[in-house]
């Protein structure tokens, strides 16, 4: 697996992936968080065209694996199946996220808690997984991880929905802690998680 910067040719195959993460949040238990539409098309496209959308890609066609339901983006029956994520190169996308080391406007109050510290820090949002072979989720926190440390940052924050208890779990699997609630610009509200590093 390698994790490197999502082109436009790979908006597509991207918007596929968020498709089949929105259909895994339906199905368990989260219809709420990104409904029909979110990641909007044109959110998706921006981050490509900024520069702060990635991909993480593997070669050849994928068999499904029942472990992927650890990275808590997709779940699947084990059986070989044409991949969402695939181009006719045999490079197939296996998961899609954002990531910038930069603040986020609704990262400023923190209700019902506190952040780690306010020290800078990498946001990441929209991580969705094809569903294909296994650690995505890890692979994404480790290398934005490595992209913090480079640069002189410490920390990582991310949020999520209150119904999304699959990616709760594999934030804390992953060493984030809750700090607190957040409220987007939309007013919608999320749960709040930052790692030190």
């Amino acid at each position: 697996m390698q994790i490197r910067r999502a082109k436009e040719e790979d908006y597509s195959r991207m918007l596929a992936v968020y498709e089949r993460a929105r259909q895994f949040m339906r199905d368990t238990g989260n219809p709420n968080q990104w409904k029909n539409t979110d990641p909007r098309p044109e959110a998706v496209l921006e981050g490509i065209r900024s520069g702060k959308a990635y991909v993480a890609v593997s070669e050849g066609k994928a068999v499904l694996e029942e472990e992927a339901v650890s990275d808590g983006m997709a779940a699947s029956d084990g059986k070989e199946e044409e991949s969402c994520g695939m181009d006719d190169s045999g490079e197939e996308i296996l998961g899609a996220f954002y990531f910038a080391i930069e603040e986020d406007a609704s990262y400023q109050e923190i209700f019902e808690g506190k952040w780690k510290n306010q020290e800078a820090y990498g946001v990441i949002h929209r991580v969705a997984s094809s569903g294909s072979g296994k650690g995505f989720a890890a692979a994404c926190f480790d290398w934005c991880r490595e992209q913090c440390l480079a640069s002189g940052c410490r920390n990582l924050r991310i949020d999520t929905h209150a119904d999304n208890k699959v990616m709760q779990h594999v934030l804390e699997k992953n060493g984030f802690a809750y700090c607190g609630k957040i409220y987007l610009q939309d007013g919608a509200m999320r749960l709040a998680y930052q790692k030190c590093l």
